[in-house]
């Protein structure tokens, strides 16, 4: 059997070996043998009966820990097999936090070594309390934000909002006693900069990787951000293509705002801000990045985000305000959400790139198709409909089923485009619904 998550192996005893322990018990538990390889082949040791003595002893006196420590006989040689459990407080060796994660032991510190205090107190980051802030120093306009929005949505009524701030945050769950949680500062202070650094968002345009060409910052309360930065990227960052339907003007944006939107409220509600370090959203003409430091789950991976899952925010308390205000989808259907209005937009469904302490969105336009068909100049024809005239081209007897599948859209997304362009007419249905034929006009 080789080292994993719950197994150790050593060849002899040393007093460094606390450390493993204290990774264990601070993680899931496991046993760490002595006398054996790293492969798990034995070698035994000599001063058994010692260690049986002395083991039990070390580990008390400097975890404040009980393990079972056993003695083995494995091909007539002597194996020392301590069992550790997991324990429910955090366990430090001289004053320093050890972890087991996969079949390595990590040294916890900075943000991990606090998210991990805090998991093991039952507290969650955006939960605890701060000191020397009242409720007369958060912003009335972002309160104002709140009570639109969450009566817009329908979450919350006009009678549910006939509170002073004081009664809403304790109906949002932001005060602990008589004090204000981090995620109310972060959610409806003007400046939570005061009290929690890189709390703000930046975005960049882009050229190329090394070619920034303008940024901007958008700071104050959580609310705030989430009512500016989507407004500051459509008019500022994202070109779109200009057409005109008689005197109609049209304009399409290479993304779908509402996936956008949801996107980089997801990546404010899951931001780890203990590391101090803004959201961040890098526009180029072709795609658009959104980036946050998060903790992820354990054995979460890009894979498990794209599949259904249950929703585990970072930032609960900061979540259930957005929820309340309509900002955001709750039962982990975000990411599903964003994939489909990507699809239905004709633009692919975001990558996503996990890395032990952040996580990357991708959003791509789609690569522009050359269909070889005229095309009225004052009819907007979008990228999803151009692959539809291409693939009646290939195929005038294609079905809206195929149609469906080819283009990984749903099928009443596909019969509403075919409708659209019959009506323009630029294509026509030539014969009976089921053996007749498409046709592109000239």
């Amino acid at each position: 059997m080789s080292e994993s998550q719950l197994i150790e192996y050593k060849e002899s005893w040393r007093d460094e070996y606390l450390k493993w322990i204290c990774g264990f018990a601070n993680a899931q538990g496991g046993t760490l043998y002595i006398g054996k390889r790293d492969d798990g082949s034995v070698c035994g040791v000599s001063d058994s009966k010692k260690l049986m003595e002395d083991i039990p002893n070390k580990v008390r006196d400097a975890l404040g820990l009980i393990v079972d420590v056993d003695l083995l006989s494995e091909n007539g040689l002597d194996v020392i097999k301590i069992t550790v459990d997991e324990n429910p407080y955090p366990v430090n060796y001289k004053g320093e936090y050890h972890y087991r994660t996969g079949s390595t032991k990590q040294l916890l510190q900075g943000s991990a070594l606090t998210n991990f205090l805090l998991k093991k107190t039952g507290k969650k980051w955006d939960s605890v309390p701060l000191e020397n802030v009242s409720v007369d120093d958060l912003d009335k306009e972002s309160f104002d934000i709140f009570h639109r929005e969450a009566i817009r949505s329908g979450r919350m009524s006009k009678d549910d909002l006939k509170l002073s701030n004081m009664e809403l945050l304790e109906k949002l769950n932001l005060l602990d006693g008589t004090l204000m949680k981090r995620a109310a500062v972060l959610l409806f202070h003007r400046n939570p900069e005061k009290w929690i650094t890189g709390s703000f968002v930046k975005i960049g345009f882009f050229e190329t990787d090394a070619d920034l060409r303008y940024q901007d910052e958008v700071h104050g309360s959580l609310v705030i951000q989430a009512d500016r930065v989507i407004d500051l990227l459509y008019t500022k960052y994202l070109t779109a293509e200009i057409s005109y339907d008689n005197i109609t003007r049209i304009e399409h944006y290479p993304f779908p705002k509402d996936a956008i939107r949801e996107a980089i409220f997801n990546a404010l509600i899951h931001q780890d801000f203990s590391v101090g370090v803004p959201v961040q959203i890098s526009v180029y003409k072709d795609k658009l990045y959104i980036s946050n430091d998060c903790v992820f789950p354990e054995d979460w991976t890009a894979d498990t985000l794209i599949q259904k899952h249950r929703s585990l925010p970072h930032n609960p308390d900061i979540a259930y305000t957005f929820y309340r205000a309509g900002f955001i989808e709750s039962w982990g259907r975000g990411i599903e959400k964003i994939c489909t209005l990507c699809k239905e937009y004709g633009i692919p469904a975001p990558e996503y790139n996990v890395h032990c302490n952040d996580i990357m969105m991708l959003f791509k336009t789609r690569v522009p198709v050359n269909v070889p068909v005229n095309v009225p100049v004052n009819v907007p024809v979008n990228e999803r409909q151009k692959q539809i005239l291409l693939s009646i081209k290939e195929n005038p007897r294609i079905t809206a089923l195929q149609l469906s599948q080819k283009l990984d859209v749903t099928d009443k997304t596909i019969k509403r485009d075919l409708q659209y362009l019959k009506v323009n007419k630029i294509i026509e249905h030539v014969g009976p619904d089921k053996t007749g034929h498409w046709e592109v006009k000239e």
